[in-house]
Parts: C-alpha cells; structure tokens; sequence
C-alpha cells in the first residue's frame, strides 16, 4: 500500500484569506509556543515548519548594520527634497536591497524599522538627522512615500513591512527614558498624531514602535493611544514592536510598576505585540510573561491577540507561500539605477539658502575646498557601511579637474609632549587586511569592540603629528598621519585603530583639560584620562599624563593661504553625526563649533567670494550678512561629494527646500522639554520672531513668477489653482507651496499651515499650472470643548508661495462651518486637561491605564483657563475630582474666588482620587470664562457644577 500524503493544514493554503489562515495556526501553537514568540527573536517551530522570525531591520535610508548597502542622504535631507516621487524609489529600492540581502544573510531582517516619523519641533534635538520635518504634513507625505516603496506594490503580499518610529511626542534625548512630554489635547491631535494618522491611513504600514519616553507622566509602552486612536484608523492588524530594552524601563528606570510581571502585562495589554529587550535572549521576557499569566495579569487571550498582529505581518511577507510570493526572488542591489538614485537624492536635497549671483562657479575657477568636512563622507547611526563614497573634495576634483582645486583641511597639526619630554608616538602597525567598521554587518552595532590588533600608542623622543579637530564643547578627534583616529578599545589602550568616530559610546573622542602649565587627556567614553605606562597609552583612573600641547601648524593658517590663491572658498562646516547631537545626546547651542567659525573668518578675510556649505544633520545659526553664497545639505550619502560639486557648477539647479525653521538665535529656543507648541509658538506654525531662514525656503538659479491664485469651495472641498513660470535661463525645478490661515480665529490657530505642495520641473518660459482639492478637514482644529475636529466657520487666507515667508499670490475663502458653541457644562463638567490657556502646570496621568489630569509645576502655583462656560439658568455648587493634598479655587472672568476646595488630609496616592463639593458663594449663569487655581501637589481630574 502506497502511504496517503497527508493534507495540507489550512494556514499553507494560498488560496484562503490570510484571516483564516491565521486562525488555523493560532489553534495548532502550543501556549508556550505562542509565549516565544512575543520575544523579538522568535523561536522556530519545528513540528509545524515555521521558521524563526525577528522582527526589526533598521532602514531608514539604506539598510543598516548588515555591511555593505547603498547609502542615501539622511532622512532630514530625504525631508528637504519636498519630492514624495523621488522618496517613493528611495524607499522601493531599500527595500529591494532588503530582500536581496537576505537572500544571502538570513540574519537580514523584513520587518523594517522604518520611517521616523518624529516631528522635527526642536532643533537641538539630538536625532533632527531621522525626522523628515517640523511640519505635520509634509513629514506624513514623506513618510507615505517612504513606506509605499517599502511595501511594494503588490496588493496582497509586502516586499518589506515598514513599522513607524517612535510613538509619541518623542524629541529629546536628555532623560528620554524618564522625561514625560506634556502634551495637551489640541497639541496631540493637531501636531504629534497628524503625522503617524496619514501614513497609517494611506495604508503602506505595519506597524509602530512606541518611544522611550512618557506622555503626560505615562510611558508609551503603555500608552491608551494605541487602542483609541492608532488601532482606530485603519482596518489592517498593526505590530507594536518595543523599542530596546524599554519593557525593562518601566520598571528600572521609569518605576512605573512594582514588578516587571506586572509592567509586561500592562504593556501587551496596552498594545505591544513584540518586546525588543535583552537582546537575543528571550528568557526574561518569557519568563516575565509566563509568571503573569500565573497571576492573573493576563489571558491566553491577550497573547493570541500579539501573535495574531504578528502573523498577520508574516503571511504578508509571503513567508507562508514561497512560491507566491512576487518578491522572493528580489537580488538588485547596489545596481547602477541605484546609484544613479542615490545620487540624483543627493541632488534634489541641497538647499541653496542665499547666492548673491557667486553661483553657479565657471568651469575655469580656481577653487579652494576647505573645512572640517571637505574631505569627509560621513555615516551616522543608521547608515550602512559604504560600497561608493564620494567627498566634497572628490567631487570638485571630479568636476573641476584637480589642477584646479587646492585642499585645507583646517585642523590644527599638534605634538603632544610628555612631561618627560618624549611625545606620544605612533608604533608602525603590522601589514593586515582591514575592514571599515560595520563591514562585516551586526545585529547590534552597539557591541562591535574597537581593534585590539594594533600596538597601542608609546612614548618616545621623536613624537607624531596629530590633526587636532575641535567638534565644539571642547570635545576633540585626534587623527594620525595614516588617517586612523585614536581610539580606546575594551583593553584600555589608546591605538590608531578607528577609520571614523563611531560606535553606540564613542571611543574616539577626547578633552584637553587646563592642568598647571599643560593639559590632562581626557577620554570621553571611558571618563578615564590618558596615562602614560611601560607597556603603552592607556587610559586609567590613577596617575594621569601632563601634555604640553606643541602645534605646529594652525588650521586657519592653512585655509589663509589656500584661500588666498584661489577665485573662490568652498568651506565645508558642519557636524559628525557621531558626535556632539545624535542619539543618546541632544546638542546644547545653535552656533556652529568655534574651530570652524574661525576657518569660516579666515577663509572670508583671506577672499571676499567665500561660499559657505553646511553639511550637517540639523539647522545652525550662521550669520551670512558677510557671506555672498551659502548652501546647506544633510549628510548626503555615497553620492554627497559629487552632488555637491554639480551644484557648484550649475549642473543642477538646486532645489531643496528646508524641513524645518533655522532660527538667528538660541534664545529663540523654548525649552527642549517644553512640547507645546501652541503656548510657546513654536515651529513655522506659530514662531512670531524673525527666522534666520523660514521653513520652506530655499533659492535657485532660475526665477519663477506665480499667476493669480483662484479657489472655490465645491461640495465638501476647496478647489485651489495658480500658475508658475520659470521666468529665468536654465531649466530648474520650483517647489510651490500653499498655506493657509484663519482669519479671525476664536483660538489661537497657526500663523500659517503647510497645506499643499507640489516639486515641478520648468524649462526656461515654461508654465506650469497647478491645481489642489482641499477637503474641508484641512481647515478644521481639535475643539477642546467639544472633543472633536471642528472647521469654525468664517474667512481662511490662502497663500502660495516659494516659503513659508515669501509668499507671491493670495485669496480668501469662506467655507461653511460649524459655529462654536459654548462649553454645555451643567451636562459635560470639564476635563481639567481641556483647558483653552494653563499658566504653571503640567499634564499627568489619571490612571495607569488610561486619562489625564492636571497638577501644578512643582513649587509654583498653577492656573487652568476654559472659556465660554455655559451655566444655563445657575448652578448653586461645584465639585472637583482630586488626588493628593492642595486647594483647588474657582473664579469667573477674573473675578474673586468664588469657592476653595480641599481634601482634609492628602489622599493615599496619586491614583487614589476623591470628589469634594463646596457651594458657590455668588450666582452665576450665563456664559463664563472660568479659571480653576491649583495650590499644592494635588491632581485635579475634572470639575463638575449643579444647579
């Protein structure tokens, strides 16, 4: 007898809905089976055929930490080509190089990190390089096209599954696992939830990785804003995957919980389907799971629920149906249409911010390519490791023909002498195959150790000549003539050993610190300083090295004479992405780094047709009154160089507009923990000073003029139209722009909002006609009173323009709206968190679990403004809801206190809340602004009145 092949279950059965699938296979997982994999690493299950999976591959713009990739700009520069079309290949060729590198790399991940989403509302915030803007709508646009090209465009089955970093309200790296974002109501919905909303919506997404830090005093690992908003807008199962080591945070760091039981339990309750922590080890997460199940703090159920958002996410990656699946035989990878995109981002992204006619350079100029960065293509954190690099300098030596461009690189070339009068030296470093770091791919770059091969650095007669570069704040790279930085390996000996600054704890930069009549060496990473022993440098906690510090060439001696034979300066400023902002460290001022404003006065004393390129990851406060040229560009990948060099030469037209406001001053700056944007009129929407330059902005070498702009309202929408010509004499790309704004606002509302925009390529005295439909909806904003989005009826000014400020053409529409009413609060009572105005308080949490109340700033009294309170015939009594001790005092329209309520004894604990009422010692009705004055550490969750 012939042996019957036994059927196929269900869950391999192409031909039925995903849905069913997964039911089957949800029924077959043991419950232990179902516990693995809530783990980042999920185990594979043998006896079913199903593979290990992990989730998480970072991408975000080129695959990241699996070696060698093709390296797009940074995402703030992706952000800065305004070019949802361009995005969209980026993306769709990530995620071809995604599959195809795991075609050869089974530790190459499908389910990618990736876009941040992240507004870019402050720019000291040290990740500005993964936000695509400071701008709702054009980060969603970016991120939608990011996440369409990961995606694919198959209609059942994802080439990868994008997942949206970080949820919610994250913008500072200062306590992040710690600092709790206070974010009203009208701030949630109009600023930090637009951008995730209408890339979920547009459907290209996975899934979201929520952020380290809390939201009104609650971590977002157990935000409620999972369930009621993000689950709410879309039909598709999403995977919350956790960021690292953050389930651990809510109890470690945050002592959020009592228990890590009790923290997992609240988390996979709250949302999270995969818990990122402890590496690959998921024993404690298991364990952690397993032992709350005991407890009572979770059913099986809730663990079906994960792993039902987590299958969904590998049945659509065709895991289940090898040979259905359209992606599964993917190998392009760094293909010559690939490099040819990273290049033509590069391009689009450069913003040329002034250009007093200097540029476009002749192809005869004489050049002189100086600074910090002339020489540099730099990587960042989430970059791949480079296949092609191209350098400012490269590039104009490409372009220009070396002949013509003479190099100075700025850095001071330094001794550094002993004590002893020997000098720290250089040992020869043995013949041996080298890879740059990162080459040989991890899946934690974090635990690469630095080189140990090399002979550590010695002390002798004869010393070696450093390149000393200051990165500002006194932190300094130290570099030999090989062109290998000092670097401090887990051993403790200081080598030549790194081709970069780099690493999760930097080990290549240092501190000279005043010490007598020299300087101690201070290693940053270790905190250790340089000690000079028998058997080598090292660093070490006892008797540190005295250096006289000997230099023997300034940099800005150098840019004087380079500048000073050429027609033109290029100076190159800007940051390392490794160092002085970058994750784990927010930056501390606006101003670019002493050592390069003074090559940027060198080289402009020295010749007056200076041009200033930043290459940076974030906005910095440059003067350019004394500057006839200045571009800026994020780091721009493998193609910086040539890109660059293109648009020096008028090869392309730039024309990148900046993502975000570059502010004149620090004092401009809130407080980076400051998250309200509307009380301290932050970014383009609501800043009331003058920008050094204004979101949107950016030049070109052509001239555009705009036609009259029309718009009506038709059905639910406004139809808008206006025209654009390029008026000048090279064919160049023009990004217009429209904006909006109220008119007569009965709230503050945005000075003016982004609500189109559109990046056009115009040949000389070509036309181009534009039209945008406009729901209603883009008008409306969250009233607090009513709990809802709601379009106030009366005039909106449209505006189109090239920027924020430079706006060419203008009209007004008056859609209908819905008129306000006032706050019916004999029947709602106030959430104290509705507030219209607060002075001295900050927003809490109600529960563990969900709410918000509102508590005075420690030390100060604070002060809640609702207006337009309708009290209808009279109420007689008001009753608040309270935790801890204090006084809460209710006045009308700045009148006296009308009653004072206030528990006997604190409550038990912040949670613990009690219901005091006191009667009102004057009539009242009619409408009313009232102002509730909080006394004390007491919450206040709402106030109700009765007649």
């Amino acid at each position: 007898m012939t042996a019957q092949t036994p059927p196929t279950p269900p869950f391999r059965d192409p031909d039925l809905p995903f849905a069913k699938r997964i039911d089957d296979l949800l029924s077959r997982l043991t419950l232990d089976e179902k516990i693995g994999f809530l783990h980042q690493f999920g185990p594979a299950v043998e006896r079913l055929g199903i593979a290990a999976f992990r989730t998480g591959q970072e991408a975000l713009h080129g695959v990241a930490w699996m070696g060698p990739a093709t390296v797009f700009p940074q995402a703030v520069g992706l952000g800065a080509t305004w070019n949802e079309e361009l995005v969209r290949r980026v993306g769709e060729a990530v995620s071809r190089e995604t599959r195809a590198m795991r075609a050869r790399d089974g530790r190459v991940g499908l389910n990618v990190w990736a876009p941040t989403v992240n507004l870019l509302r402050h720019p000291l915030w040290g990740r500005n390089e993964e936000g695509y803007s400071e701008d709702p709508k054009l980060t969603s646009a970016i991120a939608t096209a990011y996440t369409r090209g990961l995606r694919g465009d198959h209609p059942l089955y994802w080439r990868t599954a994008p997942v949206l970093k970080h949820w919610l309200a994250h913008n500072n790296e200062t306590d992040r696992d710690t600092s709790s974002s206070p974010v009203r109501p009208r701030v949630l919905h109009e600023y930090d939830l637009r951008a995730f909303r209408d890339t979920v919506e547009a459907g290209a997404t996975a899934g979201v990785m929520p952020a380290y830090n809390l939201v009104n005093g609650r971590p977002n690992h157990v935000s409620p804003h999972l369930r009621e908003h993000l689950r709410a807008w879309t039909d598709e199962e999403l995977l919350v995957c956790s960021d690292a080591g953050a389930p651990s945070n809510l109890v470690d760091s945050e002592h959020y919980f009592d228990t890590h039981e009790e923290a997992t339990a609240a988390a996979l309750r709250a949302g999270v389907d995969s818990f990122t922590d402890h590496g690959t080890d998921s024993s404690q997460i298991v364990g952690r799971v397993e032992r709350a199940l005991e407890q009572g703090l979770l059913t099986e159920a809730d663990i079906d629920t994960a792993v039902r958002r987590q299958l969904s996410v590998r049945f659509r990656l065709g895991e289940f149906d090898p040979g259905a699946d359209p992606y599964a035989g993917e190998r392009a990878f760094d293909t010559p249409e690939h490099r040819a995109l990273a290049q033509e981002a590069a391009e689009q992204a450069i913003v040329l911010l002034k250009n007093d006619d200097l540029l476009p350079l002749a192809p005869d100029t004489r050049i002189a390519v100086v600074g910090l960065l002339a020489d540099e293509c730099k990587l960042d954190w989430y970059s791949g490791t480079l296949i092609h690099r191209s350098t400012p300098l490269e590039g104009l030596y490409e372009r220009f023909g070396a002949e013509r461009v003479e190099f100075a690189e700025g850095v001071d070339r330094v001794l550094l002498k002993t004590a002893a009068g020997t000098f720290l030296h250089v040992p020869p470093a043995p013949e041996a195959p080298e890879a740059a770091r990162g080459a040989e791919g991890a899946l934690d770059p974090a635990l690469l150790a630095g080189r140990t091969d090399l002979p550590p650095l010695t002390a002798e007669a004869a010393g070696t000549e450093f390149a000393l570069a200051d990165w500002g704040g006194g932190v300094l790279t130290l570099r030999a003539p090989d062109g290998r930085y000092l670097s401090v390996a887990g051993d403790g000996y200081v080598r030549a050993s790194a081709d970069q600054p780099g690493g999760w704890v930097v080990q290549e930069t240092f501190r000279l610190e005043p010490h007598g009549d020299g300087h101690l060496l201070r290693h940053v990473g270790t905190g250790r300083h340089v000690q000079v022993a028998a058997d080598g440098v090292k660093v070490a906690e006892e008797d540190p090295a005295v250096f006289e510090l000997v230099v023997t060439e300034r940099g800005e001696d150098a840019v004087t004479r380079a500048a000073a034979r050429a027609d033109v300066v290029v100076v190159v400023a800007g940051n390392d992405p490794h160092i002085n902002g970058r994750e784990t460290e927010d930056r501390t001022t606006l101003r670019l780094p002493a050592q390069q404003e003074l090559l940027l006065r060198a080289a402009r004393a020295a010749n007056p047709d200076t041009v200033l390129a930043l290459v940076c990851a974030y906005p910095y406060a440059v003067d350019p009154a004394d500057l006839p040229a200045m571009l800026w560009t994020a780091h721009g990948g493998q193609a910086a160089g040539t890109a660059l060099a293109r648009v020096l030469a008028g090869d392309v037209s730039p024309a990148g507009r900046l993502p975000q406001t570059w502010y004149a001053d620090d004092a401009d700056l809130p407080d980076l923990l400051d998250y309200d944007v509307i009380g301290s009129r932050q970014t383009y929407l609501y800043f009331e000073g003058t920008p050094l330059f204004p979101f949107g902005h950016g030049r070109s070498y052509a001239a555009f003029s705009y036609g009259e702009l029309t718009a009506r309202v038709v059905d639910a929408a406004v139809r808008v139209s206006f025209s654009v010509t390029n008026t000048g004499g090279v064919t160049a790309d023009e990004v217009p722009q429209l904006y909006g704004r109220a008119v007569d606002a009965s709230v503050p509302r945005p000075r003016r909002e982004l609500l189109a925009h559109r990046r056009v390529t115009l040949a000389p005295g070509e036309t181009a006609e534009l039209s945008f439909t406009l729901p209603l909806s883009a008008f409306a904003f969250f009233d607090v009173a009513l709990g809802r989005w709601r379009v106030e009826p009366g005039a909106y000014e449209l505006l189109a323009g090239a920027s924020s400020e430079d706006v060419r053409a203008r009209t007004t529409v008056t859609p209908a709206g819905e008129p306000a009413v006032a706050r019916p609060v004999l029947e709602r009572g106030l959430n104290a968190a509705d507030f219209d105005e607060q002075s001295g308080t900050e927003i809490v949490d109600l529960t563990r679990e969900a709410g918000d109340a509102v508590t005075a700033v420690a030390g100060k009294e604070g002060e809640l403004l609702f207006r337009r309170c309708d009290f209808g015939r009279g109420v007689t009594a008001v009753s608040v809801a309270v935790s801890g001790g204090g006084t809460v005092e209710l006045s009308l329209d700045g009148g006296p206190v009308l009653a004072a309520l206030s528990p006997g004894a604190p409550t038990a604990g912040p949670y613990d809340y009690v219901t005091l009422t006191a009667p009102v010692t004057a009539a009242v009705h009619g409408v009313h602004d009232v102002r509730l004055r909080l006394r004390g550490p007491l919450r206040v969750a709402r106030a109700g009145f009765a007649g």
